[in-house]
């Protein structure tokens, strides 16, 4: 997971040097390589020794993250069930482990039925729910963006080299981030999506790319064993999977007029900030591995 964002384009401010050490992202730079440093060795640690327990650190990171997410969605009067995303997202995560996929979709629509009738019950029998239509369907995305995919994660580490195909993924999404961030800060001019993200400009997708697919192929070939033209293609694959996982979050949060998810983690805003691009990237990784290795 990445420490930061790629620079704003054209924003004379984000050039400033603060006090504070900010980054021509508008982030706390020094706050942030601490945190995602910490993070970063905590996933080693768990990887090399009890790569299982990957599960949970997952199962945690959806729960804290469908938290954040939910707790934004109603402030701004999406009532989404909370209750009901939260536990049936832990529940399609350990489903995962005794029944893999299967288990996950399975879990997956029981909790949109379960969704439903809460929120279609939720003002009791003699009141007619309010956007009940808009409200299910943001549920429906919420549990198909976090727990779906954090789903993945189990079917990675149920495989008896698991803790190296996590490694590989998380390493992935780290090159692609830092690329395209130290291209976006070097050689950034050309917006990709401004209307979505301004930050995100066509340099950096070129940097995301270079890193992630040398970091990819490397990883394939010594952790895994396996061809690394198995790991060009992965890096390809994941640095889409990451920039578009990041545009997604972006235009949630456009929509709901915020900058972050939350402030659980100094420097990166919430831990949702630092998922949205993990998710969409383990199904990624899962399907290639799957597939190829």
């Amino acid at each position: 997971m990445t420490s930061v964002s790629e620079p704003e384009q054209g924003d004379p401010a984000a050039r400033t040097t603060t006090a504070k050490s900010t980054s021509r992202a508008g982030r706390d730079l020094p706050a942030a390589i601490a945190v995602g440093g910490a993070l970063g060795v905590m996933l080693i640690v768990v990887l090399v020794f009890v790569p299982i327990a990957f599960v949970g650190v997952a199962a945690v990171a959806v729960a804290v993250a469908s938290w954040e997410v939910t707790k934004r969605l109603r402030e701004a009067d999406i009532l989404v069930p909370r209750i009901p995303l939260i536990v049936g997202g832990q529940v399609m995560i350990w489903l995962t482990l005794p029944l893999g996929a299967t288990g996950a979709f399975a879990a997956f629509a029981s909790s949109v039925l379960v969704t439903m009738v809460w929120r279609l019950l939720s003002g009791g029998l003699h009141e007619a729910p309010r956007n009940y239509l808009r409200d299910c369907a943001v549920s429906l995305f919420v549990l198909s963006w976090l727990p779906m995919f954090g789903a993945f994660a189990a079917l990675l580490c149920i495989d008896d080299d698991g803790g190296a195909r996590v490694l590989v993924l998380m390493i992935a999404v780290v090159c692609s981030d830092v690329g395209g961030y130290a291209a976006g800060v070097l050689f950034g001019r050309h917006p990709m999506a401004p209307a979505i993200s301004p930050k995100k400009s066509w340099e950096g997708l070129g940097g995301s790319l270079l890193l992630c697919v040398i970091g990819s192929a490397c990883t394939v070939a010594f952790l895994l064993d396996a061809n690394p033209l198995i790991g060009v293609l992965l890096g390809v694959l994941v640095v889409f999977s990451a920039t578009l996982g990041d545009l997604v979050e972006s235009q949630v949060k456009r929509e709901l007029g915020i900058k972050d998810m939350g402030t659980m983690l100094p420097g990166h805003g919430g831990l949702m900030d630092r998922l949205d691009s993990v998710l969409p990237s383990i199904l990624v990784t899962w399907l290639v591995l799957a597939a190829f290795v």
